[in-house]
Parts: structure tokens; C-alpha cells; sequence
């Protein structure tokens, strides 16, 4: 137990000397490294070293960024904990599984870490402990020699092997006393201290047949580790002679894709005696008891080595072996002979890829040379079959930056990426080594590029044009816009609204979600002819990014006013008159003229007038376009002196609405008639002063409307200001009628709508030109001006 104690403080102090860290220039990838020592067989759970505070790590920010250890070999000899960073041992640790007769021992790990990303080099070192106890290779070995024998004579005994190294390995060996036999050992290549038996005095068979000993080899641990074996010397007294080797190292190399069969060497030894004491035979004995036959074959009788197995590189690279050969006298005499095979690498081996650390999710706002992965490269091969070189496709917005130990890359942008041109990339790595000739493997990493807010929405137009008829329902849709936006997400989420800068948005709502535009009150075209007002749509990102499209609106007339009687108008405002004819009037004279307006425009205020009731037919017409109304023939005694005529008067609607005029004549004597002229001339000055006013007061509101509209109209278009000055060319029958007119570009023309005689206003009728009067348009070079009347 107290041996345990100081065994265990003196293993205690030696992990304490031992650790050792080594602080480098920061690479690319890689930017500390640190060495530890530890012993061999240490339990699972014991501790190596504290690896965050030998790197400086923030033990507050240890398990945000995910500290972990990456192994280069297929066992997970090494752990660390992610909460307090101390490196430990997972499983047991056997130095001489891990690196054999190598010393120093070491291992060597990757510790990551994220956020920045880090990766730092462990190396550790297992150090050997006495664990392993010298072993001969059989419990017995029998030495026949001749009784011949010269004193001073050597006899090789068969060594022992001990698997630890140092001070640990096989010291020393010790024979029991006897008078005939001491021990003598010499230092014999890879085999260490090999055992020879040497004569002190003749041997004498008839005295001693055999000599039994106990041969033991001793380590130089403390306390040593032996090992032994029972050494039997039967005394011959024939063949006196061992063979001997031509050569007592033989080496030869050969390529590890050497196929079975190959020939290697020939192994010669000679024997001086004759029979069957100087036939030789030949056989391969292993160095170590328990380990497989080597991967060779020899032939018994004449001593050819050739391959037998598959030979590796990457698993062996040198054979060492034993050959014995032996006579076949009664009393067998052997000797030993070296041979040495080494093996020539090939390039059979691709190169290996390793992701270390993969950021599978980059933001496509991350600047040029953001870390997407830390790949580890890899090749068993050695010299130019194992150099690699590591490569991405050009094309790719990625690029590979060696560190300086060329066998880590770093996987980084070399340029922005934009998600709406490529949402995701498999970028291919490629691994190709220097080898003739070269071969390569190939990794594919998966990138998702994440989205951010860079991108507006779009109208799918710009402006928007509505032709609204007047007189729309309220509260129902009268217009929908549609925006898209690039991105994705959140950040393509849209929603409408309206700039209410403008008045008229007081009237109009619309959908946020949908962009369905309705209207909160109906439009009356004799009132409002045409407005815009702007659509803001916007997206869900942080922070939103909007833009806005113009909406233009031309209101269409409906035929919603009826016609109003202007003449004849009485005191009390019925559509009723009375006029006086001289009886001696000729035909086509002109008694007087039905006067009429209506809002509306195009046919839906171009009136016609008919004579609906009329007490003789043959004594009056009226004119349909005018409301004039004359006389078709003279008076005759036999006509009422009083004539009552009713006249209907109706636009040109799709459904007509109409007005009645009611006149009633009075046929007096040319006397009375000259009289009644003299006493209702200033009556009927006054009546037509009125008419006039109410004409100019009309007259003058349709203008201003029509200058609003078309200032408007202009505006919207953003075209060059031209002015057009209408004039309405009067000819000798003109009927007093009142005329509106609307202008309308189709293509590169401009069209007012007009109809017979000068009655102007229309509604429009796409592919029809009638009753158009076609205006130059200022912005071509040069255009007729044609007017196409019905």
C-alpha cells in the first residue's frame, strides 16, 4: 500500500512537470497549441489538463461555443468536458497498442470552438510505464551441442521481447550457476540484447547427456518486470558443424502493390559436414510469440523469399525477420540470419476529406471572407502521393484558404451573395493529390443562403389607369393592385395602403392584405371627371422597405340626367308657352324654336326633338336636330285659331330619358299680331334677357370644367403643356344648342368627341371614330387633322 502511495504522488508530480504549452502565430484556422504528457493505463474520467484555461477561453461563454475535441485516429481515446473545459481520459490508454516501439508516444487531437470560430492543436504524449514483463517467444528451448565443442565456444539463445520501451525494455539477462556454461549478451539490431550461452569446459556426453538451466530476462522498471525460460544443452558427439550464413543481414524493397508470388530474395547458408548434417533447411520464425505470420513466404530447400499476402504501406513499412537454418544431422545445428524488407509506397490511397466545423446557413449580407467550414485533409500515402491539393469550382462564390500546416482549409465567401438569384449551393471540394497518377476525392458541403430585406415591392405596373363609370355603388371594389416582392419569407410579405396626402383618399378604402381598392361613395362625372392618388405597398422586413404607384381615374358618364326645357319656360316654371302667328304667314316661316340642355355628354346629351302631340299634322314640322318650328303651308279659313303642340325632347342614351315641351299657337289677324308684337316686345326682351343669362351661366360652368379636366388630364401625363384653344364654328342655322366636348389619347392621337351639328360629347366607344374630331398632336413632327362627322 505505501509502495501504491509514492507510486501514485510520483505519478502525480510527473503529470504536473509534464505539461507544457506552446503558444503559436495565429493561423488561418488554427491558433494555439498545446502539449500535454500523461501516463499510459490511466483510468477513464482522469484528467489531462485544463484546456480552456490553457487557451484563455472565457469559461463563462464555454458552452456557447461549444468547445470540442476532434480525433485523428477511429478511437475516442480523449474527452473534454464543455461546461468546465478539462480534457480527460474516455477509455484505456495502451502505449504500446497506440504507437508500438515508437517513442516519443504521442497523439494528436483538435479542440473547436465557435462563435468566433477557433480550432487549436492538442498534442498529447503517452508516456510508458512498466506494464509489460519481458516474454520469451516458448516456455523450453533445446540446445544440442557437440561434445566437440571448443571452451570458449558461443551458442545464440532465443531472446526475449519486452513491448515497453526506455528504461521499461528488456535490461538484462541472468543464468543460474553451473561450471560448464556463463552467460554473455550483445546488442543485436532491432532484436535488442540477445543471449549467448558460452563454453567454460569440455563437455563430456558420457558424463553429462544434458544440461538443464534457467535463463531469466529482467526490464529495468522499478521494481523489474522478468521473464524465463528453461534452457535444455543435449551434448552430441556428431555434426560438429552449424551452417552459416552468406550474409548475416539480408534487405531488399519491394512495392507494396507487389502481387503474391513475387520473388524477393535468396537466403544462402553453408554447412561444412556432409550427409544429412550438412543439408540445410529453411524457416521463418516471428520475432514476437503471438503475433501473425508476416505476410511473406520461404522455400525450405532453397531459401527463396517471396511475397505471399498483401503488403500496405500506409499499415507497415518494414519487415524484419528471422531466418533460420538448420542441418538435418541427428543433432540439428542451426543459425540465424536478418532479413529486411522494406516497402515502397504506391499511390493507392485518395485523400481523405474531414469536416471539422460546417456553417451550413450564411446570410446573404455576410461580408467576403466569412467561414463557412474548417475542412481537414488527409492522405495515408507518403512523399508526393500523400501532398494535396484542395479546390472549389471557380464559378462558385467560394473559395479554400490553406493554413500553414497544409492540412486544414478553411472554407470561406470570396464575394456577396444574393439569395434571390441562388436561395442554396452544394459546394463540391475537391482533394487531389500530387501522385502519378493523381488521385482524388471529392466532399460536397450544403449551403442555404438566409434571406434579409433588400429588396422593395414591384407594381406590376406603373401608373395604374381605371375608367370608372359614375354613379358606382359605395362600399364595393372598383380596382385591385398587385405588388411582388424578391425576397422571401417575412421580408416578401406585402401590404397596401393609401398615401393620404391627397383629399380624395378620403373616399376611396383598401384592402391591406389584398390591394382591392373600393370606393366609400359614389362619383358623379358632371362633379368629378378624373383624380389620382398614390398606393404605397409595403414589406414585412426589419426595417419595412415600401414603394408607391399612381393610380389615374377617369370618371365615364352614365346617362343620369334627363333633358331640362330652357324655352319655352312660364312664369311659374313649367316647360309651357304661348305663341302669336299671323294668320297670313307663308309656308316655312319660322314660329318659334324649343331650346334645351342636357348635363350629360356625347349621346348622352345630344338631343333630338319630335313633335309627340300636335292638333293638325299638316300645318307645322319640327325640326329633330334644331326644335325649330315652321310652318308647312299657309292658314286657311277653315284652321282653329288655336294650335297646341306638344314636343318631346330626348337624348341618345342607351336607355333615353326624355322631357316634354308644351306650345300653344294662336292664329290672330296680321293687325293684331303687328299690335301684340308692339305690346310684348319688352315682355319678350325680358323673357330672352333671362334665356340669355341662363345660357351664358351654363355655358361658362361646362368651360371651367373642361379647363379643370384637361389641366388635370395634362398633369397626370406628364407631357409638355400644350394648349388647345377649342373653337365651335357656328353656321348660319346654328340652334342655340348647348355642347360639351372630351379629349382622349389613343396611341399617338388625340380624339374629341363630337356630335352632329357641333353637338359635342359622347361617351367612348372603342373602335369607332364617329362623330371625332381628330386633334394634331404637338409632340410629332407633323399629323393631318382630320374631322370624320356622321
Amino acid at each position: 500500500m505505501a509502495m501504491a502511495d509514492v507510486r501514485g504522488q510520483w505519478l502525480d508530480a510527473w503529470k504536473s512537470l509534464s505539461l507544457a504549452l506552446l503558444v503559436v502565430t495565429n493561423l488561418e484556422g488554427i491558433s494555439a497549441q498545446i502539449r500535454y504528457s500523461i501516463q499510459e493505463e490511466l483510468k477513464a474520467g482522469a484528467a489531462v489538463g485544463n484546456m480552456a484555461k490553457d487557451l484563455g477561453l472565457d469559461l463563462g461563454r464555454l458552452v456557447e461555443r461549444n468547445l470540442r475535441v476532434v480525433s485523428g485516429t477511429k478511437q475516442d481515446l480523449f474527452k473534454v468536458n464543455p461546461r468546465d473545459g478539462v480534457l480527460s481520459v474516455n477509455q484505456r490508454v495502451d502505449r504500446e497498442e497506440l504507437c508500438g516501439n515508437t517513442a516519443p508516444c504521442t497523439t494528436s487531437l483538435k479542440a473547436v470552438v465557435e462563435n468566433p470560430l477557433e480550432m487549436h492543436q492538442v498534442i498529447v504524449e503517452v508516456l510508458d510505464v512498466n506494464d509489460n514483463s519481458p516474454k520469451f517467444l516458448d516456455e523450453n528451448y533445446t540446445l544440442e551441442v557437440l561434445e566437440s565443442a571448443l571452451v570458449g565456444s558461443r551458442f545464440q539463445l532465443e531472446g526475449a521481447q519486452d513491448l515497453d520501451v526506455g528504461v521499461n525494455s528488456l535490461q538484462s539477462y541472468r543464468l543460474n550457476p553451473n561450471q560448464y556454461f556463463r552467460l554473455e549478451t550483445e546488442e543485436f539490431g532491432e532484436d535488442g540484447k540477445v543471449p549467448f550461452l558460452v563454453l567454460q569446459q569440455p563437455l563430456d556426453r558420457e558424463h553429462t547427456a544434458q544440461h538443464r538451466f534457467l535463463l531469466t530476462a529482467a526490464d529495468g522498471g522499478k521494481p523489474p518486470k522478468t521473464g524465463a525460460i528453461n534452457v535444455t544443452v543435449i551434448v552430441s558427439d556428431v555434426n560438429d558443424n552449424p551452417p552459416v550464413c552468406d550474409k548475416q543481414k539480408y534487405s531488399v524493397r519491394v512495392k507494396e502493390n507487389a502481387p503474391a508470388g513475387t520473388f524477393l530474395l535468396t537466403v544462402n547458408a553453408s554447412d561444412p559436414d556432409e550427409g544429412m548434417n550438412g543439408e540445410i533447411e529453411y524457416s521463418l520464425r516471428s520475432k514476437i510469440r503471438g503475433l501473425s505470420v508476416e505476410p511473406f513466404d520461404l522455400d525450405r530447400k532453397t531459401g527463396k523469399l517471396t511475397v505471399k499476402g498483401s503488403l500496405d504501406f500506409e499499415e507497415k513499412q518494414v519487415y524484419e525477420m528471422k531466418v533460420l537454418a538448420a542441418d538435418k544431422g541427428a543433432v540439428s545445428l542451426s543459425t540465424h540470419c536478418i532479413v529486411v524488407v522494406t516497402v515502397e509506397d504506391v499511390n493507392d490511397n485518395r485523400p481523405e476529406i474531414e469536416i471539422t466545423s460546417l456553417s451550413s446557413r450564411i446570410s446573404e449580407d455576410a461580408p467576403p471572407g466569412t467561414v463557412v467550414a474548417l475542412v481537414g485533409v488527409t492522405d495515408l500515402d507518403s512523399g508526393g502521393n500523400g501532398q494535396v491539393v484542395c479546390s472549389v469550382p471557380g464559378h462558385l462564390p467560394f473559395e479554400l484558404k490553406q493554413s500553414t500546416d497544409r492540412h486544414s482549409y478553411s472554407l470561406v465567401t470570396k464575394d456577396y451573395l444574393d439569395k434571390e438569384t441562388m436561395e442554396m449551393y452544394d459546394v463540391t471540394i475537391i482533394a487531389k493529390d500530387l501522385g502519378t497518377p493523381p488521385l482524388s476525392s471529392t466532399k460536397v458541403i450544403h449551403v442555404d443562403v438566409l434571406d434579409v430585406n433588400d429588396n422593395s415591392p414591384l407594381f406590376s405596373e406603373s401608373p395604374y389607369t381605371l375608367y370608372l363609370p359614375e354613379n358606382n355603388k359605395p362600399g364595393v371594389s372598383i380596382f385591385s393592385v398587385s405588388a411582388t416582392d424578391a425576397d422571401g419569407g417575412e421580408n416578401a410579405a406585402v401590404t397596401y395602403s393609401l398615401d393620404r396626402k391627397s383629399p380624395v383618399t378620403s373616399f376611396l378604402n383598401i384592402n391591406e392584405a389584398t390591394g382591392t381598392i373600393s370606393a366609400l361613395k359614389s362619383f358623379d362625372f358632371e362633379t368629378l371627371k378624373t383624380f389620382q392618388f398614390q398606393v404605397v405597398a409595403s414589406d414585412s422586413g426589419s426595417p419595412s422597405l415600401s414603394s408607391n404607384v399612381t393610380v389615374k381615374v377617369f370618371i365615364l358618364d352614365q346617362n343620369d340626367n334627363a333633358p331640362v326645357i330652357l324655352y319655352p319656360v312660364s312664369s311659374n316654371g313649367s316647360a309651357e308657352g304661348v305663341e302669336e302667328i299671323p294668320r297670313n304667314v307663308n309656308a316655312g316661316h319660322l314660329v318659334t324654336k324649343v331650346r334645351a340642355y342636357d348635363a350629360d355628354i356625347g349621346y348622352n346629351g345630344w338631343l333630338l326633338f319630335s313633335l309627340q302631340e300636335v292638333s293638325e299634322h299638316s300645318l307645322f314640322a319640327l325640326d329633330r336636330y334644331t326644335g325649330q318650328i315652321r310652318t308647312l303651308r299657309s292658314f286657311t279659313e277653315t284652321d282653329e285659331a288655336e294650335q297646341k303642340l306638344i314636343i318631346l325632347v330626348k337624348d341618345n342614351g342607351n336607355v333615353s330619358l326624355s322631357a316634354t315641351a308644351t306650345v300653344l299657337l294662336k292664329v290672330v289677324e296680321p293687325k293684331e299680331a303687328f299690335a301684340a308684337s308692339d305690346l310684348q316686345s319688352s315682355a319678350k326682351v325680358e323673357e330672352d334677357s333671362h334665356v340669355t343669362f341662363y345660357l351664358i351661366i351654363t355655358l361658362g360652368s361646362v368651360s371651367l370644367l373642361f379647363l379643370i379636366s384637361m389641366v388635370v388630364l395634362i398633369a397626370m401625363q406628364c407631357s409638355k403643356s400644350t394648349d388647345y384653344t377649342s373653337k365651335y364654328l357656328q353656321d348660319a342655322n346654328y340652334d342655340g344648342t348647348l355642347c360639351h366636348s372630351i379629349q382622349y389619347r389613343s396611341g399617338d392621337k388625340r380624339y374629341m368627341l363630337v356630335g352632329p351639328r357641333m353637338s359635342i360629347g359622347s361617351t367612348i366607344v372603342p373602335g369607332s371614330h364617329a362623330n371625332t374630331l381628330v386633334l394634331p398632336d404637338r409632340r410629332r413632327t407633323s399629323e393631318e387633322v382630320g374631322v370624320l362627322l356622321s
